[in-house]
């Protein structure tokens, strides 16, 4: 007895064909260029986001309380933290030197005075993936805002004292930053 292969139905076909369709992207686009690991705006954004949530904005970061300063310039800008009841401040006049210590209403942001963190706006440019350091990175110019930015941040003298403060929230500004690819998607090397 012979057996003879019968021939494909129509809808047979239509299934194959679009089996070789839906699969078609996967294998020109590759296993690396899809997902979290993609060189795209929106995988940048999420990295850089991701790492500013950790990483936030302060003024002071190698200040410890209690302060001690003679400096003019150092003086006038705690000063302004004084105003907004966040230091307090006692004078030696013998020596010239005011003292700072953290006030009650202060002790939340002290000693660092976090004013907030970077949120991307938009992804400018970025420089072709290239491997550095055993990791395939790229370095990134975005545009950025800052997102949960205290009241005291917001006051005019605090901001007079602290002009890169003030530039950081209450415009749009840029910067750069190199990210590297992971298996979880991009991430600031540590």
């Amino acid at each position: 007895m012979k057996i003879v292969p019968s021939k494909p139905t129509s809808t047979a076909r239509a299934a194959a064909l679009l089996s070789l369709l839906t699969m078609a992207p996967l294998v020109f686009t590759g296993c690396n260029n899809t997902g979290k690991a993609a060189a795209t705006p929106a995988n940048f954004t999420t990295g850089i986001n991701n790492h500013y949530l950790d990483h936030p904005e302060c003024l002071l970061t190698d200040t410890r309380f209690p302060f001690e300063t003679s400096d003019p310039e150092k003086t006038k800008q705690l000063d302004t933290l004084v105003k907004n009841l966040l230091l307090e401040k006692s004078v030696e006049t013998s020596i010239h030197v005011s003292r700072y210590t953290v006030a009650p209403a202060g002790t939340r942001y002290a000693p660092r005075f976090c004013y907030g963190h970077r949120e991307v706006t938009s992804i400018n440019s970025f420089t072709p993936v290239a491997v550095a350091n055993g990791f395939k990175e790229t370095t990134i110019t975005y545009s950025y805002t800052m997102k949960e930015v205290p009241v005291w941040a917001e006051s005019h003298d605090v901001q007079a004292a602290f002009p890169a403060m003030a530039r950081a929230t209450t415009s749009q500004a840029t910067d750069t930053i190199t990210l590297a690819q992971s298996p979880v998607g991009w991430q600031v090397p540590d």
